[in-house]
C-alpha cells in the first residue's frame, strides 16, 4: 500500500496549495456525495455542513473573513486501504486578515476518504487563537466574523 498512500497524501497537499490559491471548489469537488464537515469551535467558522451548498457558502465565508489564506502543510499521514482510507494533517495557516493584522495558527484535520471520495473531514485548530481574531474583525466592522455558523 505503499504507492498508494504516496499518491494519497501527494492529493492532500495539492489540495491544499489548490485552497490557498483561491480554489476552493476543487476541494467541494472532491466530496462524497454524502459526507460531513464539521469545524470545532462555537463560532462563525465553526459547524458542521453535510451539503456541497452549505459547504460553499462557508468557504464563501472564510475567504471573505480571510482572504489569501496560505496553507503550509507540515505533515500528511495516511493509513488504510481505498475503501475505508483514513488522513490525518497538521498545517500552519498564515493570513493577512482584512483589519490589517495577521492570523497565524495550526490546523489538524482528519479526513475519511473512501473509493476517492471524501466523506469526512474533522478539523480543529487553536480556537482561542481564532476567537481573537473573529472578535478583532467584528469590532472593525466585519460583523460576519460573529455570524451563527453555516450548518446544513
Amino acid at each position: 500500500m505503499g504507492l498508494y498512500h504516496r499518491i494519497v497524501a501527494r492529493q492532500v497537499r495539492n489540495a491544499f496549495t489548490q485552497i490557498s490559491a483561491g480554489n476552493w471548489e476543487a476541494m467541494v469537488a472532491g466530496m462524497a456525495p454524502s459526507f460531513t464537515y464539521r469545524f470545532y469551535g462555537d463560532h462563525a467558522l465553526g459547524g458542521e455542513r453535510r451539503t456541497h451548498d452549505a459547504l460553499r457558502r462557508w468557504w464563501e465565508r472564510c475567504f471573505r473573513l480571510l482572504p489569501g489564506t496560505q496553507f503550509e502543510v507540515q505533515d500528511v499521514l495516511v493509513a488504510g486501504r481505498p475503501w475505508n482510507t483514513q488522513v490525518a494533517t497538521a498545517v500552519t495557516v498564515h493570513v493577512n486578515v482584512v483589519d490589517g493584522s495577521t492570523y497565524e495558527n495550526v490546523v489538524h484535520q482528519f479526513l475519511r476518504i473512501k473509493w476517492g471520495k471524501i466523506t469526512e473531514v474533522r478539523t480543529l485548530e487553536d480556537t482561542a487563537v481564532l476567537q481573537r481574531t473573529l472578535d478583532r474583525l467584528a469590532a472593525a466592522g466585519y460583523p460576519e466574523a460573529h455570524a451563527e455558523p453555516i450548518v446544513g
